[in-house]
This record gives C-alpha cells, structure tokens and sequence, in this order.
C-alpha cells in the first residue's frame, strides 16, 4: 500500500547546509567549560571541518588552553546564520561545532592566517601577533538546526561535503527581491500549501537560495510558516539560476521587464 505522506521538495544534504553556514560567516561565539564565552576577532571553516579563530591576546579562553594538559582544551563554536532580510525572527540557521582547541606555533599561526587570507580577506588578520592569537579548533562532533531540521555530523561529512554554489551571493538576490520585486513575492503566493495561501495579515518574505530551490517565510500573526519551493530543475550556474526563477515566476515578461535574480533587472528582449 503505498503512501499518502507528502513528498518534501528537494533539499541540500545537511552537511552541505552546514557548509554554506560556514562559508556564509555568519556572527560566532566561542564557548568552553570553565572559561567565559569569547566572540573571534575572524572565524574560518576550512575545507578539512577544522575551525580557524582569531581572538584578542587577553581572551581567558588562551589561558585555559595553554595550561590544559598537552595544549587541548574542549570547546564548541557557535555559528549563526542571519537571514539577509529584516525578518521578524532574523536567525535562520545554527551550526555547533565541538572539538579542542589548541595554540599552534608562531610561524605556523601565520602560514595558517595567510591561507585563510587567501579565500576570507579580513583586516583584523593583520593584528596576529600584535594584540591578537590565532587558535585552531580540530571538529570532534557537528550539529546544524535551521529551518530543514537538525543534524548530527561527523568532522568526516563537514570534510567531504561543500557549500551551495549560491551560498555567498543569495544574500544580494533575496534583498533585492525584498526592497525592489515586492510584485514577484505576491506571484510566488501561489506556490504556497493551500492552507496559507489566504491568511489575514500574512507577509511573504524570501528567506533563502539555494541550487535545489527558493525559502519563503510567510510572517502571520502569532506565528512563521517557512517554506521551500523547488526549482522545475535543479540550477547549477547563475544563467540556470535565473531562468529557473522565471519559471517560477511563470510570467517570462512581466510589464516588459525580466526580473533578474542577482538584483537589478534587464529589458525583455
């Protein structure tokens, strides 16, 4: 007998949710038993899961790595990921990385630091070894909450999964779909369960993108209602991107012009 159960629109795997949460930077905080919460002057995921943080010299956690036994001490970072709208509850994801931290040597702090320069330019590099120390964090244990679920992972899946190709460039469509294409929004209703489709007083707000498809948020009273959309085909470059949006849209010409997803629009042709 076959089920009834609604199919779920496909998704990024939860390793590569988490990926795209790191590679997004989000705001961090480090947290570690018997020492106060620090707040990184930089924070990095590599592409091996391991966590790269740059703190101020006068951090207490540093203490409390140095004087554990042979340089360790367990902490977990804590990675929030804001959504790129002013949404009435603006956290979209959460990602807790577990793992010990230690200190590495002088030399290798700043080959470790030129290498996260190379991908996340951040000036406050700059201060290493003038007010700031470089630790690194080895992943013993993962969990990602957002609005997919959560997740358990293994430093193995962070290190063999990779982010969305659109993670570090949704947060300028979603704006711009917010402040410029309020129209569009109002089409994407349609896509809507039909239960929320008429509700009194409700705001459709985008949430996120992704290859697989589009979040909406529909903001009612008392309560938030998330959504995912799935593209007609899954989008792989920008030029995919966009035409799958138009098919959402479902209107290729809207009042002559084509709404494009990286913010802006061309005249249609």
């Amino acid at each position: 007998m076959g089920s009834t159960r609604p199919r779920r629109p496909p998704a990024p795997s939860a390793a590569e949710r988490a990926r795209s949460v790191a590679a997004r930077g989000g705001t961090a905080s480090l947290v570690g038993t018997g020492a106060p919460q620090a707040v990184p002057l930089v924070h990095h995921v590599r592409a091996d899961g391991s966590a790269v943080l740059l703190l101020h010299d006068d951090e207490p956690v540093l203490d409390a790595i140095r004087s554990a036994p042979g340089g360790e001490f367990a902490a977990m970072l804590e990675i929030t990921d804001h959504a790129p709208v002013d949404l009435r509850e603006p956290v979209r994801g959460l990602l807790w990385i577990t793992g010990r931290l230690r200190v590495p040597e002088p030399d290798i702090a700043r080959r470790i630091a030129l290498q996260v320069a190379d991908v996340r330019p951040h000036a406050d590099l700059l201060r290493l070894g003038h007010g700031a120390t470089l630790v690194r964090l080895d992943p013993g244990s993962a969990v990602l909450s957002d609005a997919e679920g959560t997740a358990a992972l293994t430093p193995v899946d962070l290190a063999a999964a990779w982010p969305d190709p659109f993670c570090r460039y949704e947060g300028h469509w979603l704006a711009h779909l917010e402040d410029s294409h309020p129209d569009v929004l109002d089409v994407l209703t349609r896509h809507l369960p039909p239960a929320l489709r008429d509700l009194r007083e409700a705001r459709l707000r985008p949430l996120g993108m992704d290859r697989y498809g589009l979040r909406l948020r529909l903001e009612a009273p008392g309560r938030d209602h998330d959504v995912r959309i799935a593209w007609p085909e899954q989008a792989t470059t920008v030029e995919e991107l966009r035409t799958q949006m138009q098919h959402l849209i479902g209107c290729p010409m809207r009042r002559g012009v084509d709404v494009d997803p990286l913010g802006g629009s061309r005249p249609a042709s």
